[in-house]
């Protein structure tokens, strides 16, 4: 386990005091988790990460979340001890709302004196909900990070009881456009809100090692899935279909597939192709871990980002495109966004498997254009890095503060 201590280095604090929107002052924050650190989420790694920079630079943080506490959550995450399931935005969340946790969470907060309280889906019932409803609280910050193809009847149904709820907030951050219009249509009309995105450490993608074993050349290319392959909207059955197409044209290619959902993956395979033959060329690695991950792109001749829906940033290019990996992406409108409209990943009309297989099989054959994709993705995620992305979270802090 870690505390705060074990992410603090005095040089980063040195370099990030040269342009620190605090000037200097180091701060307490509080962060509240919709979702349980339990079961793995861009949300709860958006919050663990964003954590671990703001202790780099010498602040003090603590995290609470739902669920229960498990041996590899850091010193500084402490949970409520509960939480429920339930289906959200074609997934399923850990969240915590009933009971006692309301008074957990408003304890937590008076009892953490702290400068400033970062919610993430305050709109969401669970946690980050609760602090809202005190007479007495630091400044806060809410951060929304939901996008939908379709607003939600549950969101059109409580949008004037969210637009009251959601007053106290001092100020809201979302990770997207996408995200932006969605949370406008429930926010307070004079509520003051910024766009900063998803972070991600470039540095820990660009320097990875690639795995020889996974590597392919330009006659057997090795083409990579990464999410829940039981999700519909994470368009694994897009990704299968288009790859039965490419290998028409690649019959030496290989497929990885890392995530959850092995046994759903199969079975969706099983029935794009009965022949079997796109299960030969398919390899399912589970989890991986983020060293994993990180040598996984590298290691990849294309990574294809499928989705269908329910994206509102699109971490997964951003993580590629720091390894220099070629990216061909559906057309949701975060993911254009992220893909800089084209020109740092390769796009192609949204659960269109013909059109997703014809980018690749592109791509695969002008091994120069590939290169300068990798490149331009690789400059496009700096912009995406935490260094940066903290910046502009402690600039609300220090207007909030001030």
């Amino acid at each position: 386990m870690m505390s705060n201590a074990d992410f603090r280095d005095d040089t980063d604090c040195d370099m990030h005091d040269q342009h620190d929107p605090l000037h200097g002052r180091k701060l307490r924050v509080g962060i509240i988790s919709p979702y349980s650190f339990e079961t793995p989420g861009g949300v709860q790694f958006h919050i663990r990460d964003f954590a671990k920079e703001l202790i780099s630079r010498g602040h003090e943080v603590e995290v609470l979340a739902p669920g229960r506490r498990t041996n590899d959550m850091p010193l500084w995450v402490q949970t409520v001890g509960t939480s429920f399931a339930i289906p959200y935005n074609g997934s399923v969340s850990r969240l915590s709302y009933f009971g006692f946790v309301g008074a957990q969470v408003r304890r937590w907060v008076r009892q953490g004196h702290f400068d400033i309280v970062h919610l993430h889906e305050p709109e969401a019932p669970s946690l980050s909900h609760k602090p809202l409803t005190m007479v007495h609280h630091p400044p806060l910050v809410g951060t929304f990070h939901a996008a939908f193809n379709d607003y939600p009847f549950a969101l059109r149904f409580f949008q004037g009881y969210l637009n009251r709820y959601l007053r106290p907030l001092a100020h809201a951050i979302c990770v997207s456009d996408a995200s932006r219009t969605v949370a406008q249509r429930y926010l307070p009309q004079d509520m003051p809100v910024s766009v900063i995105p998803n972070g991600i450490s470039t540095r820990q993608f660009s320097l990875a090692t690639p795995i020889p074993s996974w590597q392919g050349d330009d006659t057997s290319p090795t083409i990579g899935f990464l999410g829940r392959m039981g999700e519909e909207r994470k368009g694994f059955a897009v990704f299968c279909r288009a790859a039965a197409r490419i290998l028409d044209q690649y019959p030496e290619a290989r497929l990885l597939c890392a995530g959850d959902g092995e046994r759903e993956g199969k079975s969706i395979v099983n029935t794009v192709d009965q022949s079997g033959r796109l299960m030969d060329h398919m390899e399912f690695l589970g989890r991986i871990s983020d060293d994993d991950k990180a040598r996984f792109y590298r290691s990849l001749s294309v990574y294809v980002a499928p989705q269908t829906g329910g994206e509102s940033f699109g971490i997964v290019l951003a993580e590629a495109m720091a390894a220099g990996c070629p990216v061909v992406a559906s057309d949701l409108p975060a993911f254009v966004a992220v893909a800089d409209e084209g020109r740092a990943a390769a796009l192609f009309g949204n659960g269109d498997d013909r059109d997703c297989a014809a980018v690749v099989c592109s791509l695969i054959a002008d091994c120069q254009t590939r290169e300068s994709l990798g490149r331009a993705g690789q400059n496009r995620a700096l912009q995406y890095d935490w260094s940066s992305v903290v910046d502009q979270v402690l600039g609300v802090y220090a207007e909030v503060l001030s």
